[in-house]
C-alpha cells in the first residue's frame, strides 16, 4: 500500500511535467505564428546535382540555434533526403512536409556540431543559413555517412548567391595613374 502512494505521486509528477512541456510548445507555436511557411517545392526543381540521407536536425533562428522555429512543423527532427538541385535545395523528410529552399534564398553553408538539441562530433552538421519571409533561419542536417558532409556543403555552396562586388569607378581615358 505505500509503494501505491509513491507510484501515485510519481506519475503525477510526470504527468505534470508533459504538461509543462505542452503548454509550452504550444505559447512556442502562438509567438512564432507571423513565421510563413516555406515555398512549396517545385513540382521539377531540375535535375539532381547531389543527394545526402540523413537526419533533419530542426530549423531555428539564425545564429541563436536554441531558438528552435515550432510552427509549419519545421520544429520537428526525423529522417530525411536532402537533394540540391539548379533551383535551391529540397528537404524531404518523413512523416513531415518536405523543406524546400529557393536559390535567391540561401545566404550561406557551414559545419557545425550542434544546435537544439542535437550535440555530435566537431563539424558533424551541416547548417544552411537562408531567408524565410523578412528574417533568417537555420536549418541543420547530419548526413548518415560522414563523408557526404562536404560534398554536401560544396553542392550548397555552389548555390549561394554571390554577394554584389562594389564597382570601382572606371579609369579616365587618356590619363595614366601615377
Amino acid at each position: 500500500m505505500e509503494y501505491l502512494g509513491w507510484i501515485a505521486l510519481t506519475l503525477g509528477i510526470i504527468v505534470g511535467i508533459v504538461a509543462l512541456m505542452a503548454l509550452g510548445w504550444r505559447n512556442r507555436l502562438r509567438r512564432q505564428a507571423d513565421v510563413p511557411a516555406p515555398p512549396d517545392a517545385p513540382a521539377d526543381p531540375g535535375p539532381v546535382l547531389y543527394e545526402a540521407e540523413g537526419q533533419y536536425v530542426a530549423t531555428t533562428t539564425a545564429a541563436d540555434w536554441l531558438d528552435r522555429i515550432a510552427v509549419h512543423g519545421l520544429g520537428l527532427r526525423g529522417n530525411a533526403v536532402t537533394a540540391v538541385h539548379p533551383d535551391g535545395v529540397v528537404i524531404t523528410r518523413t512523416g513531415a512536409r518536405t523543406v524546400f529552399i529557393p536559390r535567391a534564398d540561401l545566404v550561406s553553408v557551414q559545419l557545425a556540431s550542434g544546435m537544439t538539441g542535437k550535440f555530435v562530433e566537431k563539424e558533424g552538421l551541416v547548417v544552411i543559413t537562408w531567408r524565410l519571409g523578412p528574417g533568417r533561419v537555420d536549418t541543420g542536417f547530419r548526413t548518415r555517412h560522414p563523408a557526404s558532409k562536404a560534398q554536401l556543403v560544396a553542392a550548397v555552396a555552389a548555390l549561394v548567391p554571390a554577394e554584389p562586388t562594389p564597382r570601382t569607378p572606371p579609369k579616365p581615358e587618356g590619363r595614366e595613374q601615377l
